[in-house]
């Protein structure tokens, strides 16, 4: 009998001992992105986002951010990075992986976003809902949108459709290429740190990309002409961004942890990620009027010209999402329903 007690009181002590241990297990994320250190991404985003988790976890989660691609690999390998626990969490632009996220690529369709903030929590809401399955092996932390695509030239200011004619664009993403197409110039797919190189070597005239980014590439140096729609109207094109996390590495942490995790997850921190990135849009604008651009507002004629060239950018997608057993119609409503609700449209 003395020896049965012995026996469940050295069980019980182990048992404590091992749960006091899991609760006190430390643990450093390691998180991936393509930016520069000096990035607004970088410092006002990962950076606060990584501060909040270690104070809220007493310092028992913590991040270790490697910018630059510092861990290894291209821009559009860093989702399977996540996917596959070369890093425990991945800041990216899913899309550079062109056709792999086509429900999610609702919200780069032309015409529908005019910033961040109101574009990233319709978003979250519509991924959560609609496209789950294609981010399969992560868990989403939080998505965003960026302030919106504006086209930046080198040397050449357009104000038309005829003046578009031809002319080489940088473009962000499988639909960001299809939107530069309609509307006349030949798209370049790139990740946005190869731009400013490119433009300034000739390979090709210009970028469409948002004001977010111009600064850390020091853009406003290299593009002299903006080309911006009128205020208060949807812009040409956005892209999606995410922050995921192994879905192995989630599961292996311990459930106060998980809770950390899961508190700073979400629609309420997809909010505050978009307002993260709309921030830095007036100093950047700002920068180049010092640095002496041009900026140029096409009429209100032109941008419904600009609109009808780019209707068949939505009806492709549509197909193709039909071609993969969806609903294109239903999910392109479903999209414009939420960005509605949100304020983007």
């Amino acid at each position: 009998m003395k020896t049965r007690k012995l026996a469940a009181l050295m069980t019980a002590a182990a048992t404590s001992l091992f749960a006091g241990a899991a609760m006190a297990q430390e643990v450093t994320l390691k998180v991936h992105h393509f930016l520069a250190a000096n990035s607004n991404q970088h410092m006002n985003l990962l950076t606060p986002w990584c501060d909040k988790i270690a104070k809220e976890s007493n310092n028992r989660l913590k991040c270790q951010i490697y910018p630059s691609m510092q861990l290894g690999g291209t821009p559009p390998q860093l989702f399977d990075q996540a996917r596959d626990g070369v890093a425990d969490m991945v800041w990216t632009l899913p899309t550079y992986q062109a056709g792999r996220f086509t429900k999610s690529e609702a919200f780069e369709l032309p015409f529908l976003t005019k910033n961040a903030t109101t574009a990233s929590p319709a978003l979250w809401e519509y991924v959560q809902k609609n496209a789950l399955d294609e981010f399969k092996g992560t868990k989403i932390i939080f998505m965003h949108m960026h302030d919106g695509a504006t086209l930046h030239f080198g040397k050449v200011g357009p104000k038309t459709l005829e003046d578009l004619k031809g002319l080489k664009v940088r473009a962000p993403s499988r639909i960001g290429g299809k939107v530069i197409q309609a509307l006349g110039m030949v798209p370049v797919q790139m990740p946005a740190p190869q731009v400013p190189e490119s433009i300034a070597k000739g390979v090709v005239d210009g970028a469409m990309i948002p004001w977010e980014v111009m600064t850390p590439l020091k853009m406003q140096e290299i593009t002299k002409f903006h080309v911006e729609v009128p205020a208060g109207k949807p812009k040409p094109s956005n892209s999606i961004f995410v922050l995921v996390m192994n879905q192995a590495k989630y599961d292996s942490l311990p459930a106060d942890l998980k809770k950390v995790i899961d508190a700073n997850s979400g629609l309420e921190t997809s909010k505050w990620a978009g307002k993260v990135f709309d921030a830095p849009e007036g100093p950047a604008r700002k920068l180049a009027q010092e640095q002496g651009g041009t900026f140029i507002t096409i009429s209100p004629a032109e941008y419904e010209r600009w609109r009808k060239a780019t209707d068949q950018v939505d009806d492709e997608w549509m197909k193709d999402v039909n071609a993969k057993g969806g609903n294109g119609k239903a999910l392109y409503d479903e999209a414009v329903s939420l960005l509605k609700k949100y304020g983007s449209l």
